[in-house]
Order: structure tokens, then C-alpha cells, then sequence
């Protein structure tokens, strides 16, 4: 039976560029690094042999981390999905003050698809959502809840 969430993974090419980003950009920290070598006859990769290295990051109050996925044998080959492709995905995250994250990261930091929109829902809660790229392409959600009344 399935009862919540470990960790969600993204496979990176440039693996010290996008620690750099996920904790300097978006405050997230290092839990851990993990050198993985997959045994001759394979393992859950499905690649025998398979060279990874993993590195955990999450929030610092957070339970829930992303993993860092980097292939070095066999290296990962170029690819990405559109948006709107079956299989593409997004990760969101939860922001305080939205304006104010994407004024700051909106300069060169992170490609945004639109600028942040914002509407009233049901419950006198505001809601704010604007979606971006991480620097190799991975597209993020950025989400603001605030009660109204």
C-alpha cells in the first residue's frame, strides 16, 4: 500500500551547475551524495554497469527531497519533452512572496513562461502561479497561497 511521497528525481547533465542552482537560488541544502554502480547483471536502472552519482537536496523544514540524478556511464543523452507532451512533468514549489521571487530571479536566474497571474479562489484564499525553467530545462511551478479574509 502506497502512503506518501520519498523523494522525486530529475536525471542532470551538468550536475554541480544545478546543485548550484536548487540551493543557492532556491534555498534548498545538500542531505546527501551517493556513488552508485550498478552490479554486471543490472539493477533497478536497467543499465548493467550503470555509473551514477546522486545527490539529494531539499528544503531545510521540509519532508520531502528531489534527487539529482547524473549519469556518467552511460552518459544521458540530450532530450526534453514540451510542456504539453504526454511524459513531460513538472515539479512545484510553494513561495511566500511570488511578485517579489520572480522579480528577483526573473533577471538572467530563471526563464519564466509568463509572468505570475493571480486570482481569488473559494475560502477568501488568493493564489499565485507562475511557471519557469531550471537551467537545463526541467520546468518548474512556482505557487503562492494567501488567505484573503
Amino acid at each position: 500500500m502506497v502512503m506518501g511521497f520519498n523523494h522525486s528525481g530529475i536525471v542532470v547533465k551538468d550536475l554541480q551547475k544545478m546543485i548550484a542552482f536548487y540551493t543557492e537560488t532556491l534555498g534548498m541544502k545538500v542531505d546527501r551524495e551517493v556513488d552508485s554502480v550498478a552490479p554486471p547483471e543490472g539493477d533497478h536502472t536497467g543499465f548493467p554497469g550503470a555509473k551514477r552519482k546522486l545527490v539529494f537536496v531539499s528544503f531545510p523544514d521540509g519532508d520531502h527531497s528531489m534527487e539529482l540524478v547524473h549519469y556518467i556511464n552511460p552518459p544521458s543523452p540530450a532530450g526534453g519533452l514540451e510542456k504539453h507532451q504526454v511524459n513531460a512533468s513538472h515539479i512545484c514549489f510553494n513561495v511566500k512572496d511570488l511578485q517579489a521571487f520572480y522579480d528577483k530571479t526573473s533577471k538572467g536566474v530563471i526563464r519564466y513562461v509568463t509572468p505570475p497571474k493571480f486570482r481569488n479562489i473559494a475560502g477568501g484564499v488568493r493564489v499565485g502561479i507562475v511557471y519557469g525553467y531550471d537551467p537545463e530545462g526541467n520546468l518548474m511551478e512556482f505557487m503562492e497561497r494567501t488567505k484573503t479574509a
